[in-house]
């Protein structure tokens, strides 16, 4: 179990991407869903021990994250959002210098460490081509493959299917399916489809603090009889974002669909839908904005 309790960071510019996190995370696939620039990355940093936290305490079973941060990398697995790779250095080689960085240098078991891992992810075959050549979801499946060097009881990956095409990406959700069911693995993503299709819990972070938490399919029952859908003309949208609270829009066949929330009924021609997690997600960061744009005005 990993248990964050009042995380904060503050930069030495004054600015505070992380507003007293506090949230436990079991064994299995946990998505942490929010906009760029909510704080993900300096959270999944901390959490790394890359970075230092101003306050608040992070403990991972019996180890204390900032007491013991040699501890907690030896059973660590982490991709970060911007994977560098050595230029010209193939596959094999670069997993066996980064499996003898992990503390694994006997010949026999490096061996069999880079063999195994290279197979789990699918790149055997192509072992000997530098990665720096690698496609974009080559190169995640890779880094998922440096990741998990010394069968890390935590593993933390980062926008991890940012820029793959749509097979690509359903790879490396395979591959993190098969992975997760007996570790902690923390998603990190702004893709609402990427926390609906493998987390089966969830938090969204927001200007560095925890929003909302919970199991996907329990918050979207609680959306339900909120969300409100119209299909309006394209220069109508102002007009109805002045009356409205709007959640999403999205074009279809050159007009919007735009979703507002909504206790009562809005009337003016709105039908009342089954939201997904999607609605979920923008309501959230609808309801985060309101003070923002209050103290604004």
């Amino acid at each position: 179990m990993l248990q964050l309790n009042g995380v904060e960071h503050v930069y030495p510019n004054g600015t505070r991407a992380l507003d007293g996190v506090t949230m436990s995370i079991g064994k299995g696939m946990f998505g942490l869903l929010g906009p760029n620039g909510a704080g993900k990355s300096s959270l999944m940093r901390t959490i790394a021990t890359l970075q230092t936290p101003t306050a608040g305490t992070i403990h991972f079973g019996d180890i204390d994250v900032l007491a013991e941060p040699t501890r907690l990398r030896s059973t660590l697995g982490y991709l970060p959002q911007d994977f560098g790779v050595y230029p010209r250095v193939s596959a094999y080689d670069l997993l066996d210098h980064m499996v003898s960085l992990k503390g694994i240098t006997a010949s026999g078991e490096r061996k069999a460490t880079v063999e195994t891992l290279l197979n789990q992810v699918n790149l055997w075959n192509v072992r000997n081509k530098a990665v720096a050549g690698f496609s974009g979801g080559m190169r995640q499946r890779f880094g998922i493959a440096q990741a998990l060097i010394g069968n890390p009881e935590l593993i933390i990956v980062d926008e991890p299917t940012a820029g793959l095409d749509p097979e690509e990406r359903n790879r490396f959700y395979n591959l993190l399916v098969e992975i997760g069911e007996n570790v902690v693995i923390i998603l990190s993503t702004h893709i609402v489809e990427d926390v609906a299709d493998l987390c089966p819990r969830m938090a969204v972070l927001a200007a560095g603090r925890i929003e909302l938490e919970g199991a996907p399919s329990e918050l979207i029952q609680r959306s339900r009889g909120t969300i409100w859908a119209k299909t309006i003309e394209r220069d109508q949208l102002d007009d109805v974002r002045s009356n409205h609270e709007v959640i999403s829009t999205r074009l279809l066949a050159g007009r919007t669909i735009v979703h507002v929330l909504s206790e009562l009924d809005p009337g003016n021609g709105f039908a009342l839908v089954e939201g997904g997690l999607e609605d979920v997600y923008m309501s959230t960061l609808a309801h985060t904005r309101r003070p923002a744009a209050a103290k604004a005005a």
